[in-house]
């Protein structure tokens, strides 16, 4: 067995940097050694630093108690003896690109939950089933940071895995129109309802940035590679509202869609769904779902509470896929997934596990 990569966590602290710290917990590939926050965080152990705002529905992990965490800031410290890190930080966009690209010059891969490099040409937004090859963006990033082996990957927003995977084996038919409302759970905000009370028997119909992401994004993973960057999809127009619901976990979408080949049927859909593989389940990487897709019968699923941990939260969900009876769309659909495991630390990892299975981090 090769011996294991250093990892830290930038952005400990927080809720996304609590799922990394329980992600990593006996991680084949990667062991945990360093901890990073803000300076207030600093010199304490994570424990001391948390005070009692540990916000996950599992224990912490016993191998960070004790840890003492590092002032993420002194990138020079907090980068000795690292082969790469995971970061969830909550800071001006300037800011996260001048501290991501601090650590990739210090010779560390950075995989990214933050959105501040999403649309830096060189800088690869993966969704590890759907772009694996945009990866290869990685040669032309670390030419412009003069690095070795540093460089920046990021992962898309957490709310379009609960319909681009679904779309993705459907674009060969030609997407004419899509309209997309999603339903966002208040751990996007990195809240629970202890903190955010007002959201109790609450709906509030806007979420800062997220439509502007949710039609946008999508384009970006669809893009292919040509030369050294992305040339985006534009042939695929999107809509999109984002909502944000009383739920503790797990983004729902409801996705309303037109192709120009109408001789797709509904079994034809489902049966693409079913079989779709990506890099990650042929590699058979820790956290990749056995199956990516999981399609649900039943009229009342995908739920939330019921489905958002399918395979361990990385598991995408749909239903309740038929023809649009009005004739306004053809097909509607349902689809779900975990927004902090999936959609946030969990795609980070698994990201991470393609980029070491590839030998991005050799």
């Amino acid at each position: 067995m090769p011996e294991k990569l250093k990892a830290g966590i930038i952005g400990a602290t927080g809720m996304v940097g609590q799922r990394f710290v329980t992600l990593l917990e006996n991680h084949p590939y990667f062991e945990p050694v360093r901890l990073m926050a803000s300076p207030r965080s600093a010199g304490k152990t994570y424990e001391q630093a948390l005070a009692g705002r540990w916000k996950l529905p599992v224990p912490m992990p016993e191998y960070a108690r004790n840890m003492t965490v590092y002032n993420a800031a002194d990138v020079a410290s907090a980068a000795s003896g690292l082969d790469l890190v995971f970061c969830a930080v909550d800071m001006t966009k300037e800011e996260i690109r001048a501290l991501e690209d601090a650590y990739a010059k210090c010779e560390v891969a950075v995989f990214s939950n933050n959105s501040a490099h999403r649309h830096t040409p060189d800088v690869p937004m993966i969704m590890p089933e759907i772009n694996a090859d945009h990866l290869a963006l990685i040669d032309v990033q670390r030419r412009r940071l003069g690095t070795k082996r540093g460089f920046v990957v990021v992962k898309p927003n957490c709310s379009i895995q609960s319909y681009v995977p679904h779309l993705t084996p459907l674009l060969e038919f030609g997407v004419e129109k899509l309209v997309v409302t999603t339903f966002q759970a208040i751990s996007g905000a990195g809240k629970i309802f202890a903190d955010w009370p007002e959201m109790t028997d609450n709906v509030i119909p806007y979420i800062g940035g997220e439509e502007e992401k949710s039609e946008c994004e999508p384009l970006r993973i669809w893009g292919r590679l040509e030369g050294d960057r992305i040339v985006d999809r534009t042939d695929v127009p999107i809509t999109a509202q984002c909502i944000r619901v009383p739920v503790t976990d797990g983004h729902l979408a409801a996705v309303y869609l037109s192709l120009r080949d109408k001789s797709v049927s509904p079994e034809q859909i489902i049966e693409l769904w079913n079989n779709y593989r990506g890099k990650p389940q042929e590699l058979q990487l820790p956290l990749a779902p056995k199956q990516f897709i999981t399609y649900f019968d039943e009229p009342n699923r995908p739920q939330t509470k019921l489905d958002r941990d399918l395979y361990g939260g990385m598991g995408i969900s749909a239903g309740r896929l038929r023809r649009d009876p009005t004739g306004v769309f053809d097909f509607k659909f349902i689809g779900l997934s975990h927004n902090t495991l999936r959609g946030a630390a969990g795609g980070a990892v698994l990201t991470a596990e393609l980029a070491y299975r590839e030998g991005w981090l050799d």
